[in-house]
């Protein structure tokens, strides 16, 4: 029996923060953890989202604190807050969600564990509505 496996696709944010986690990291002068986080990416994350999409927790299980962060969730379009999961992995907290039909998991946000909060209005304009054509 042969196991379905979902697509991921990475997003512009996603790849943006990709971008600022490399260079924060050539700054403190240790680029290969960015190789090693890409390599995790492909031979865990990536894998382990398409076989078990649900595995990350809901988002809003730890439902945030600070004003801001309530704001930009209020601003998502309807349903959007409940689609978010968080995928932890090594130092990184990884933002994504999975779409019904057809089912596709997109990784939105990708933030080292000290890195603070995520941009929720830019993440879903670059996220999964403007990934259909």
């Amino acid at each position: 029996m042969t196991e379905k496996l979902l697509p991921v696709e990475l997003t512009d944010s996603f790849n943006a923060r990709l971008d600022d986690i490399e260079a924060f990291l050539e700054q403190a002068d240790a680029s290969f953890a960015f190789d090693r986080l890409i390599q995790e990416l492909r031979s865990t994350v990536i894998p382990n989202l398409q076989r078990f999409p649900r595995i990350g927790r809901p988002y809003l299980d730890q439902a945030p604190q600070s004003a801001e962060a309530l704001t930009q969730l209020a601003a998502l379009p309807a349903g959007a807050p409940d689609a978010l999961r968080e995928y932890l992995h090594s130092d990184y907290l990884i933002l994504y969600t999975v779409t019904k039909d057809p089912e596709i998991v997109y990784l939105l946000s990708i933030r080292h564990h000290r890195q603070l909060t995520f941009d929720f209005a830019l993440l879903w304009s670059s996220g999964p509505s403007s990934q259909k054509q």
